[in-house]
């Protein structure tokens, strides 16, 4: 049970007030950013749901102390998937910044969780290259086998 002492009713229109947090008090909370979400489906302690039920409740400092909002891959499905359009790819962005603000984790944070995204990316184009002259040569194997 929680301690309404420890509530901000304030949290969400701290949250909306900023770009990309405007869509927050949409939100009713029906899982869909949960349910198509790929960290999710990896890292069951990661829900966006959660998350949102938090802001809505004003439990600020659990959310921005929290390690799961540099959880997110900002790849925006739970965006895409939200009947409301709250944007929680967006929230989190602005969740990140309100952390470094106040002080739940340092500036540096946002620059590397930015170069891990950008590693990952490069990582992938260069696997799906690799597979694709690996499928590619093997077709090739097997079509000159054909003949």
């Amino acid at each position: 049970m929680l301690a309404c002492t420890l509530l901000d009713t304030e949290f969400k229109n701290e949250v909306a007030s900023r770009p990309g947090g405007e869509k927050v008090k949409n939100c009713y909370l029906c899982g869909t950013c949960t349910a198509g979400c790929p960290v999710s489906s990896l890292y069951s302690e990661y829900n966006p749901r959660r998350f949102m039920r938090m802001i809505l409740l004003g439990m600020k400092e659990e959310v921005l102390s929290s390690p799961e909002i540099w959880q997110c891959s900002q790849c925006h499905i739970c965006v895409a998937h939200c009947p409301q359009d709250v944007r929680f790819a967006d929230i989190v962005r602005v969740l990140r910044q309100m952390a470094v603000e106040e002080g739940y984790a340092p500036e540096s944070m946002l620059k590397e969780i930015e170069n891990i995204d950008i590693e990952l990316r490069k990582q992938r184009i260069s696997k799906v290259k690799e597979l694709t002259i690996k499928v590619n040569a093997q077709k090739e194997l097997n079509d000159q086998g054909d003949l």
